[in-house]
């Protein structure tokens, strides 16, 4: 079995009197791991207390099998932080801010310097390395936010928010960057977006957030190879009784409105029975279609969670 990425293990994180994060538990494997929650959630908590800027109050964490308080000094060699907020010095040049970071990260000065070449190359800002980062668009400076969590070869890079204000070829470009190092299977990424498209494009697994607990987990990659039926119904009449009826013959049932619900149907169902359900009710069916579960669902799902 693959080494942990993350291990969390009652984890919890007390600011003054209030607590943010509370006992969180878990592992995480995957090659690209997706953080979601709504505003407010302790994400970014999280990953301050991952970094090791933040102290945990309880509990312990862990990266690589390393205690984030234990060893902290050795993890920095190992963890890229591409920071949603900008954090530049804007008279410097892209080459030398990413030398710098490179430098702060572990690498000799002349290794620095040369891996902020490549970077930058990589990351499309090449012909732009020797303009100071106070001219840059937008969409550069996070492209300059990325080379500068990757000059240093990391085995984990946590991207936050990384499409944050982007235009949709600038979007793009920063999805086609983060498949790539991804699919290198050189490093592991941690992906924390509100955009839920993105971490349905990037993740192999995604861990959501609510009120400083885990509300869900899921491995999109099992999903998504168990090839499950999901059906959504519209009905008019009474429907009472019929959820649990489909429940009855092995399906999972979510009502999303009045005479709206989602089903997960098992392999050995057959559709017919929908119908004579219905028809037993004398319910009348408006709208019977197909669909994936798509991340939006599983997210709205787990924020029904008290």
């Amino acid at each position: 079995m693959a080494e942990p990425v993350i291990q969390l293990d009652g984890l919890t994180v007390r600011l003054g009197k209030r607590e943010i994060l509370h006992e969180l538990r878990g592992t995480l494997r995957g090659g690209t791991i997706g953080l979601l929650g709504p505003n407010g959630a302790g994400k970014s908590t999280l990953i301050q207390t991952l970094l090791g800027f933040i102290p945990p109050t309880s509990g312990s964490a862990a990266i690589f099998g390393r205690d984030i308080r234990k060893d902290a000094r050795p993890l920095r060699s190992m963890i890229g932080y591409m920071p949603e907020n900008d954090s530049f010095i804007a008279d410097m040049t892209a080459v030398a801010f990413v030398r710098l970071m490179g430098e702060l990260s572990g690498l000799p000065s002349e290794a620095a310097l040369e891996r902020a070449h490549e970077v930058l190359f990589y990351v499309g800002l090449g012909e732009a390395r020797y303009r100071p980062l106070g001219t840059y668009s937008l969409g550069m400076k996070q492209l300059a936010k990325l080379a500068q969590a990757i000059v240093h070869g990391p085995r984990l890079v946590i991207l936050d928010e990384p499409t944050n204000g982007l235009d949709p070829p600038a979007r793009v470009r920063m999805i086609r960057l983060i498949k790539e190092m991804r699919d290198t299977g050189k490093m592991h990424l941690v992906v924390c977006s509100h955009l839920l498209r993105d971490v349905e494009e990037t993740c192999e697994e995604v861990l959501i957030l609510k009120a400083g607990r885990i509300v869900h987990y899921s491995n999109l990659e099992e999903e998504r190879k168990a090839n499950k039926r999901f059906v959504e119904l519209e009905t008019l009449g009474d429907d009472a009784g019929f959820a649990e009826a489909l429940t009855g013959r092995g399906c999972e049932c979510m009502a999303v409105g009045p005479g709206r619900l989602k089903i997960v149907v098992p392999v050995e169902f057959e559709m017919r029975e929908i119908y004579v359900l219905a028809a037993e009710r004398d319910l009348q069916l408006r709208r019977l279609n197909y669909k994936r579960d798509t991340l939006e669902d599983i997210f709205l799902k787990a924020m029904e969670t008290k």
